[in-house]
């Protein structure tokens, strides 16, 4: 299929799929844990304009990053339904306009966190780019089903640049969380894609509900919730959190577990239940919310 040529658009077209490029809703989910660290890391609330730096600066760098994959994927965008009215397969703006733009973003986050927050954020924000853009977009994507695995680890990054925004270091406890996000990637978006598993394989992107059959993919889906259960309960005492914290921990994961084994218990080899894969999926959404959210809820409750 080929891409549309740009055509004559309004302002307002313009400038929604300019934001379209960022892809707002990833972005959301990145500062959802973004702050929450923030706090644990502080041990209370950070100062205010701190906070806004850091989440400005994140915002732009994901943006960018968001954007430059939409620039290289725009092949495969056309080709699958999911992703066929995005900005640059309707022309809405030429690949040389919404490349510059990327960069541009990157560059102003880049001197945002340097300039406001600290270098070692910028650097992270930097290194998350490149690593989502060049190893995961351009290298990883179209050649491994272990593409969302390894670069998923771009994800994780928000939280070591939370964290390294309030201490200007790094430790253990962040690298957990990193860790943390780094396990949830793949049943979270294995989920996605079995639902869109024509879709991925009409664009011969080798995700793992195409290449491999949905009882294999639900069985992984199934195994990674339960590390991810586990590896929540360890950072409780490694983070100094409390039963708030402990509690929640406990009751996200076991939900978490409950969902991941309902759609493997509906699979066969090659049929799985759409409706239990987007229940997890969206559940995943409220998982990793739920879950930062009350690690700030337990330091400041009991910080008081």
């Amino acid at each position: 299929m080929s891409l549309a040529t740009p055509i004559e658009r309004t302002t307002s077209d313009t400038l929604k799929g300019y934001v379209a490029l960022t892809k707002p809703r990833i972005i959301e989910l990145l500062l959802v844990t973004t702050l929450p660290t923030m706090v644990v890391a502080n041990r209370g609330v950070p100062g205010f304009w701190l906070i806004v730096a850091t989440l400005v600066g994140g915002t732009l760098a994901a943006g960018g990053a968001n954007a430059l994959n939409m620039v290289w994927d725009r092949d495969i965008d056309a080709v699958m339904d999911r992703t066929k009215n995005r900005p640059l397969v309707t022309g809405v703006m030429t690949p040389t306009a919404a490349a510059v733009f990327a960069f541009g973003l990157e560059g102003l986050s880049f001197l945002t966190l340097a300039l406001f927050v600290n270098f070692l954020s910028a650097w992270l924000a930097l290194a998350a780019t490149a690593f989502y853009v060049i190893v995961y977009t351009m290298w990883l994507k179209r050649r491994s089903k272990q593409n969302i695995v390894i670069g998923g680890a771009a994800g994780a990054v928000p939280v070591l640049i939370g964290w390294s925004a309030v201490t200007n270091n790094l430790s253990w406890t962040p690298v957990l969380l990193f860790v943390v996000i780094f396990i949830w990637t793949p049943p979270h978006f294995w989920a996605l894609a079995v639902r869109y598993r024509d879709d991925y394989a009409a664009a011969n992107v080798p995700m793992m509900p195409v290449v491999a059959s949905l009882r294999r993919t639900t069985l992984e889906i199934l195994i990674y919730s339960v590390v991810l259960w586990v590896v929540t309960m360890w950072i409780g005492p490694i983070a100094h959190l409390g039963w708030i914290y402990a509690l929640s921990a406990t009751v996200l994961g076991g939900l978490f577990t409950f969902y991941s084994y309902r759609l493997y218990r509906h699979a066969r080899n090659d049929t799985a239940d759409v409706a239990e894969a987007m229940r997890l999926f969206h559940f995943s959404i409220t998982y990793l919310t739920a879950l930062f959210v009350f690690m700030a809820v337990d330091v400041l409750v009991r910080g008081h």
